[in-house]
């Protein structure tokens, strides 16, 4: 049973906009100061994970799919390692970067952006699919207790 707690349901909606809006901050200025993809991938699952605590894991699973966290790890492994095979078909090795732009410092950047994309959509895949189980687990434990008891 959800007992209706509409503080924090409607600071949830004021927060979860920011924590994404900060997410996106820290994976695209990871190539000039402290942050990239995994920070971002945390941040990121922390704002479906608090959508999760204060909206129920069933609601939250509407939003976020299996499905789509396993699109999000496969994609977010497969950007990782296509931009390491694009630099060595491109006459470099692997995730060298400088081989993607006609200057290296540009080819460098982009190659990073690439990289540090596909970290934060692995890590905030993970890491969303990781609470889910786990509050699967403990959704069901809780259940069987209930039922037991009466």
């Amino acid at each position: 049973m959800m007992v209706e707690k509409t503080v924090l349901r409607v600071t949830a909606k004021l927060l979860i906009p920011l924590i994404i809006l900060f997410a996106l901050y820290v994976q695209f200025h990871g190539d000039f100061g402290p942050g990239g993809g995994f920070q971002a991938g945390v941040i990121f699952a922390a704002a479906f994970i608090l959508y999760a605590l204060i909206f129920g894991i069933s609601t939250a699973r509407r939003v976020i799919t299996t499905s789509f966290t396993r699109v999000m790890l496969a994609l977010g492994v497969l950007l990782y390692a296509g931009t390491g095979i694009a630099a060595m078909l491109m006459g470099g090795e692997f995730l060298d970067y400088s081989v993607f732009m006609h200057k290296p410092l540009d080819g460098q950047h982009l190659g990073i952006l690439l990289v540090e994309f596909g970290v934060g959509m692995t890590v905030a895949g993970a890491m969303i699919s990781i609470f889910f189980t786990f509050a699967g687990h403990i959704k069901d434990a809780v259940e069987t207790d209930m039922d037991a008891e009466g």
